[in-house]
């Protein structure tokens, strides 16, 4: 009828489902709250508090998961974070509609990422990619939980697609602060989380800890350090590797370099992103760093705005020009990679196929050790009492090309179902 309203459930209950439980899938029910946006405590809830669900699902064995969470993401639905626009309200409707495309994929939090660019840039974009925070709508769709700055004080011999006349070698932490502007680095309002960033350049490793001091996490990457440099950087706070073997001095028996921090015996070793797309990594190098460190691998896309869009040429950040044919990304007149054009839970899919990890350890590397990367344990990656109502529900079926391959049926976010896979939209949010 015209003029009806729908009220949306409050107290939902999922029955019949399967949840992460360490390293195994487990028979639990899980009650959200949409008002609080919270996961809540079962038993407390109907025993204690006397709450009825308002709504009872029944997932008839599928899987609920965490939302999933990429941080490495260059741009996706033809948005790219790298590039400025016209003004603020232009860019950030285009950042708008990334969020609910990425909801639409399963991604219900990332870091906006950003390459090496000028400053004016960095001051120009990264007020915008901040944390997304309390003001965030569950129909707003995937949220940032800061912003990952990728450069530029990476190694010119190692920048990959990365434009080599914005490069820098800092020498005193001033030269951070005014690369990427003071309020975006320091102070409870910061917008960067994470900075990639190659040790051996100039002064960067004895910046750590000041980055550190402010809750950045310092990842390595673009780098051509040995293994010594990538041990030093570790001990003055680096807690991540980015892009694993990409865009990094390669493995040797007498100079490991940076994938040797997989096996050093020194605790905690760094987290790590992989890219498993299938293209920048062969399934083998993929299994041996899992078996190495199984706890740190994160995967990631490093996705970018071309995702979606059909096959071509298409122009890049700086005048460079990319060629996207299917996944592939490269850059034109080069067989250089330029990114990834795969989604976050295709790259699930490849892992779980390649290194023979169980279900619950491949979607633990897009949740809970992304979460743990980012502090953000008992909060997001996982369904525990208290967390946020990120969810994922997932079909694991077999398909006949391509082999065992889950798909995302529904995502909620924040207690709310904002997609549904046998819907266009639910509640017109997405």
């Amino acid at each position: 009828m015209p003029g009806k309203t729908t009220t949306l459930p409050r107290i939902t209950k999922f029955t019949n489902c399967r949840i992460i439980r360490g390293n195994e899938l487990v028979e639990q029910d899980v009650w959200i709250d949409s008002l609080s946006g919270k996961i809540l405590r079962d038993q407390e809830a109907f025993y204690e508090l006397h709450i009825s669900p308002d709504e009872v699902i029944d997932l008839d064995g599928r899987i609920l998961a965490p939302g999933l969470i990429d941080v490495q993401l260059n741009g996706a639905q033809g948005f790219d974070f790298s590039v400025p626009k016209s003004s603020k309200e232009e860019y950030d409707e285009g950042l708008r509609i990334v969020n609910k495309g990425l909801a639409r994929t399963g991604v219900t939090s990332y870091l906006p990422t950003v390459v090496s660019s000028a400053p004016e840039v960095y001051w120009k974009v990264l007020p915008s990619l901040g944390p997304s925070g309390p003001k965030h709508r569950a129909e707003d769709g995937a949220e940032s939980l800061g912003a990952h700055v990728e450069g530029p004080f990476i190694s010119p011999g190692r920048n990959g697609i990365h434009k080599t006349e914005v490069l820098q070698a800092t020498e005193e932490f001033e030269d951070v602060i005014q690369c990427y502007g003071k309020a975006n680095i320091s102070g409870d309002s910061k917008t960067v989380k994470m900075i990639t960033a190659a040790p051996e350049i100039g002064s960067m490793v004895n910046h750590i800890p000041s980055l550190a001091a402010q809750g950045i996490i310092y990842s390595i990457g673009h780098s051509d350090a040995s293994y010594e440099q990538a041990m030093n950087a570790t001990k003055q706070g680096a807690t991540m590797i980015t892009h694993l073997f990409n865009a990094m001095r390669p493995f040797y028996h007498r100079n490991p370099g940076i994938f040797g921090l997989l096996g050093q015996n020194e605790r905690p070793r760094p987290f790590y992103g992989v890219i498993a797309d299938g293209i920048h990594l062969h399934p083998t190098s993929i299994r041996i760093a899992y078996n190495a460190h199984p706890d740190g691998l994160i995967l990631v896309t490093d996705a970018m705005k071309l995702c979606g869009l059909p096959d071509g040429v298409y122009d890049w950040t700086n005048g460079e020009r990319i060629v996207k044919s299917g996944a592939r990304l490269t850059l034109e007149g080069s067989d250089k990679i330029a990114g990834s054009s795969a989604t976050l839970i295709e790259c699930v899919n490849n892992f779980r196929r390649w290194s023979n990890a169980s279900t619950a350890e491949a979607l633990n590397a897009v949740t809970a050790t992304p979460a743990r990367l980012l502090g953000l344990e008992g909060v997001k990656g996982t369904l525990e009492s208290g967390a946020d109502a990120d969810l994922i529900v997932l079909t694991d079926a077999l398909d006949p090309y391509s082999g065992p391959t889950l798909t995302v049926d529904q995502v909620w976010k924040r207690g709310v179902k904002i997609y549904d896979s046998g819907k266009a939209a639910v509640n017109n949010q997405l």
